[in-house]
């Protein structure tokens, strides 16, 4: 079966586990999920995430956050740019998330990094998600 949007589906299945109060959550692997898996992480959006090799492309697992109430840290996560709508921006244009409170993740050619970390780093790029 070939995906022809990996980030979409990765987003999907967080967001779906999120609701149902998992753990962890099984994503198809691929260098652009583990960049935006490692800004998550290192934002605290998640606990972490573990690259499991099954002898085809491999399995991220991400291990999920909550709360003392029970919800999860990530309240909202979207897609930005999408195969058939590109969207990019320069480091004077990111986005601003909820004021500050969340972020965005953006494709750089130095990498995948948080919208904050681009404005220090003076890069822009795709903007592939906001999170909050």
């Amino acid at each position: 079966m070939s995906l022809s949007d990996p980030i979409a589906d990765m987003l999907t299945r967080i967001r779906n586990a999120l609701r149902n109060g998992s753990k962890e959550v099984n994503i198809r692997a691929s260098n652009i999920c583990e960049g935006i898996a490692a800004v998550l992480k290192e934002e605290g959006y998640i606990k972490g995430y573990d690259r499991i090799d099954d002898g085809k492309q491999g399995v991220l697992r991400i291990g999920l956050k909550y709360d003392i109430n029970g919800d999860g840290i990530i309240r909202q996560i979207d897609r930005v740019s999408k195969p058939g709508r590109r969207i990019y921006s320069g480091v004077e244009d990111l986005p601003i998330v909820m004021n500050g409170m969340g972020i965005a993740v953006v494709s750089t050619s130095k990498g995948v990094m948080s919208d904050g970390k681009c404005r220090r780093q003076k890069h822009g790029g795709e903007i592939l998600c906001t999170v909050c």
